[in-house]
């Protein structure tokens, strides 16, 4: 198995609703806002070379978009998930698995382009994983999720025949040396990939540790609909994680790629900051 981090850009969301109940003269240290409150946030996603299986984890929104949506979201930088895979040396036909942590904009929307005015999928040669109770999550979507929930990121896949469900069962296996969780907090049935890497375990946090700024308890997202279920979520995924020395692969964060954590007196806490190429 090798790694590889793919960047596919940056964008801004609301401070306020990335910390929830946590006040700006906290968070602002950690994440400056700008003017309009807005932070910038990474879309990272994870390659993994896996024998004759190229695995895609996450794709980020795309670019598919109209200006009045990229004016809500600011997407910017200088990656995008095509130079991207290019940087590694490879191209959108080279991936076997696009894996989709959950189906939310900025973690589904380059999974689906559009070309000559059509949408279609923009992994053709590769099988999409999402798993049955999540993905009737978000074709079904209540009222406060469904700006999140964009149809032309996922009703395309399922049309292309492309896509697969993952049961949705706790430690499932779903490659060597990769296992899935499940987080329920963020969104119905999130899937958290679970990595054993260079005799080291790697999860791919998604939305349940979006960055290291996100650490501490009470630091949870007004975006997540069940935020105590989160709460519960978090709290025993960070011990479990500083007991067992677990990098935390961060989808979110714009300075940090990976970090690990520790139990300090004022609880789970930042233990250090890496990178994949530290391995």
């Amino acid at each position: 198995m090798k790694l590889h981090t793919i960047e596919t850009g940056f964008f801004k969301l609301d401070g306020g609703a990335m910390f929830g109940v946590v006040p700006k003269s906290i968070w602002q240290k950690s994440n400056p806002a700008d003017a309009n409150n807005m932070c910038t946030w990474a879309m990272r996603s994870l390659l993994i070379e896996d024998g004759d299986r190229l695995i895609l984890i996450d794709t980020g929104m795309g670019e598919k978009q109209d200006d009045k949506f990229f004016s809500h979201y600011y997407l910017h930088g200088e990656d995008t998930l095509q130079k991207s895979l290019a940087a590694k040396g490879f191209s959108e036909d080279d991936i076997t698995d696009v894996f989709l942590t959950h189906l939310h904009f900025d973690h589904c929307g380059g999974a689906i382009v559009r070309k000559n005015g059509q949408l279609q999928t923009a992994f053709k040669n590769a099988v999409y994983w999402s798993n049955e109770q999540h993905w009737d999550w978000a074709v079904n979507p209540n009222a406060r999720e469904k700006a999140s929930f964009l149809k032309e990121n996922i009703l395309p896949i399922q049309e292309s025949g492309q896509l697969k469900f993952i049961e949705s069962k706790e430690g499932i296996t779903f490659a060597d040396n990769f296992n899935v969780r499940f987080a329920f907090g963020h969104t119905d049935a999130m899937m958290l990939p679970q990595l054993r890497y260079k005799d080291q375990t790697i999860i791919y946090a998604a939305d349940l540790l979006p960055s290291t700024g996100h650490i501490p308890l009470p630091y949870v997202m007004s975006y997540d609909m069940f935020p105590l279920q989160t709460l519960k979520e978090k709290a025993a995924f960070l011990e479990e994680a500083a007991l067992k020395n677990y990098i935390l692969y961060l989808e979110h964060d714009p300075v940090n790629e990976c970090c690990t954590v520790q139990q300090t007196e004022k609880g789970i806490r930042l233990k250090e900051t890496l990178q994949l190429t530290d391995l």
